[in-house]
């Protein structure tokens, strides 16, 4: 099984609309896969599942069971102040350690609103994850100037990102 991370918290990011897009180009493929999405974090996670308190909330549990039991993971990840999202490195710092996402592989896709495509997100986010002992596929997808390719309903009009999208997904089954 294959999760779909949208690594951000935002509720009906951008992000998760990639990742239903991944997810169904991985269907036509004719793999499971599911979305482990951060807005259905619980708000107090940081204070309530992390250290001390790991393995104690149940809510936070079943989204680090989405992670830890998939054989792979796709994340999806905006570019937040030239880096990934805080709420991504909180929840990855609660997954379980050693163990959690180690000896997975995980591909990784860029959003952002200029025109690197999430390029600095992506580099700290492949070294947290190799850190962690997680294998990066080496294709990394970046969508720059997302806003203008993906519509509300999430739909790209951008024949070059459906085509990265096809051919990572595509990689990342052989990967």
């Amino acid at each position: 099984m294959i999760t779909i991370v949208a690594g951000t918290n935002r509720r009906n990011s951008r992000a998760r609309r990639i990742s239903d897009l991944y997810a169904a180009q991985l269907r036509e493929f004719g793999a499971d896969s599911r979305i482990l999405d951060l807005a259905d974090l619980p708000a107090d996670f940081t204070a309530t599942a992390l250290y001390d308190n790991a393995g104690l909330h149940p809510e936070f549990n079943q989204l680090v069971s989405l992670a830890s039991d998939a054989d792979k993971l796709v994340f999806v990840v905006p570019e937040y102040n030239c880096s990934y999202p805080g709420v991504l490195k909180a929840f990855i710092d609660g997954l379980p350690y050693p163990g959690g996402i180690r000896n997975k592989k995980a591909a990784l896709v860029g959003l952002s609103s200029g025109t690197q495509g999430g390029l600095l997100a992506l580099s700290h986010l492949t070294d947290v994850l190799m850190y962690l002992g997680t294998a990066v596929l080496p294709l990394r997808v970046r969508l720059p100037t997302i806003e203008a390719s993906l519509t509300t309903t999430g739909q790209l009009n951008n024949p070059l990102f459906e085509q990265l999208i096809r051919e990572q997904a595509e990689q990342f089954l052989q990967f």
